[in-house]
């Protein structure tokens, strides 16, 4: 969603570009979404108001106002499911952090009240309801918007030199690159791998249960989500660090809550999460001023992805952007989540077990529910036989278990 976005906006405004990727487009996690468009990111803006003041805390929320309003138009002639829908952060116990981020948008102006009762099916301490959010599903939207989009598949970048990329079929010349491969992929500048960690989630489409009008989050990480979508009900939940043991699919709480429910289908997806919960999006470092990147969604890509393009799009026609400082990925990295990225680095870089991962050499671990070999340092995942299924690695390890 990253990359074609930005394209779509850089060839809106003229810009000769061109994008280019390893396989197919949209057969990463953009297929594996769950597709809310929605401003409200969990209990962020408590936070943020906190570390960086009001100001900063509402121009966090009209950076992604902006990228819903910026769907809602585009989607008007686009047949893709869009939805308009009120969107709900939860907590079944102990609403202390809930109270403070209800009281957080207060201060800096956000639309949103609170409720103690909902339609899940069981009880809640209390709920921040933000109205006027959106759903929708995102391959149709992307194949409207790549219709006119320079792409070259199956084109994978093996090495660069400045302003050169070479694939297997030929050396492409830019003046400017966008790097939209999820984790970004060059090592060199940036910092990213104590940066960055990778978070896996589960999601189960149920059919027979009841349909929901809202969509929801609990604001504990290891809570459940739900939104509608057409005949089905999407369940979530079961969030862990890649490589780290976590409850996976939630098929108990499928069949306590809906029990004439069906599962249709199962799938995980997996996310990059920031040292703030901020995305980083701008240039790649300060070293490299023609050199951009867009990551760390923190399960937010679908406003992430908007907010990107629009943010990146300036900056590559040198134009002027409010949200430039907010999402700078050189900003402070003085966070207690870069100890434990440093940590789990460490750990698994001096564990002297096989297989290892080729991105930075980390100790793999098996992931029994999913058949995997995951590393714990920077969330790179291989199948059973060794074939790469997620970066940052760019090669197999050719491993069989």
């Amino acid at each position: 969603m990253a990359g074609l976005l930005c394209a779509y906006f850089l060839k809106k405004n003229k810009m000769d570009c061109v994008l280019v990727e390893e396989n197919r487009i949209c057969s990463g996690v953009t297929g594996d979404t769950t597709a809310k468009i929605t401003a409200q990111h969990g209990e962020i803006y408590h936070k943020l108001y906190q570390k960086l003041g009001a100001e900063q805390a509402a121009l966090y929320y009209k950076a992604n106002a902006a990228a819903l309003e910026e769907y809602r138009l585009l989607c008007k002639k686009i047949d893709c499911n869009f939805e308009i829908g009120s969107s709900y952060l939860y907590r079944r116990e102990n609403v202390d952090k809930l109270e403070k981020e209800m009281l957080a948008l207060e201060k800096i102006g956000v639309p949103a009240q609170w409720v103690n009762q909902t339609e899940l099916p069981f009880h809640i301490a209390g709920a921040i309801c933000m109205p006027e959010q959106a759903q929708f599903h995102p391959l149709k939207f992307l194949k409207s918007i790549v219709k006119e989009l320079p792409i070259y598949e199956h084109t994978a970048v093996r090495s660069f030199d400045g302003k050169r990329y070479h694939t297997d079929l030929g050396t492409i010349y830019a003046e400017q690159t966008v790097v939209a491969t999820h984790f970004p992929m060059w090592n060199k500048h940036g910092l990213y791998p104590i940066k960055l960690y990778q978070d896996r989630s589960y999601v189960l489409a149920l059919e027979n249960a009841t349909d929901l009008s809202g969509m929801y989050r609990d604001a504990d990480p290891k809570g459940l989500s739900f939104r509608s979508a057409g005949k089905y009900l999407l369940l979530g939940g079961g969030s862990h660090r890649t490589g780290k043991k976590g409850e996976g699919w939630q098929d108990t709480a499928a069949k306590q809550y809906y029990p004439q429910s069906k599962i249709a289908f199962r799938w995980a997806t997996q996310d990059c999460m920031t040292l703030d919960g901020i995305p980083y999006i701008g240039r790649y470092s300060k070293n490299t001023p023609n050199l951009f990147v867009a990551t760390g969604f923190h399960k937010w890509g679908m406003t992430g992805s908007m907010v990107a393009a629009g943010l990146i799009a300036d900056l590559v026609q040198g134009k002027e952007n409010p949200y430039e400082e907010l999402f700078s990925p050189s900003r402070s990295m003085l966070h207690p989540q870069l100890a434990v990225n440093a940590f789990e680095a460490v750990t698994h870089l001096l564990k002297p077990t096989v297989p290892r991962c080729p991105h930075m050499g980390c100790a793999l671990k098996w992931n029994s529910r999913e058949h995997s070999w995951d590393c714990p340092c920077h969330g790179s995942r291989f199948s059973e036989d060794g074939k790469r299924l997620n970066n940052p690695a760019d090669g197999d390890i050719w491993h069989k278990k």
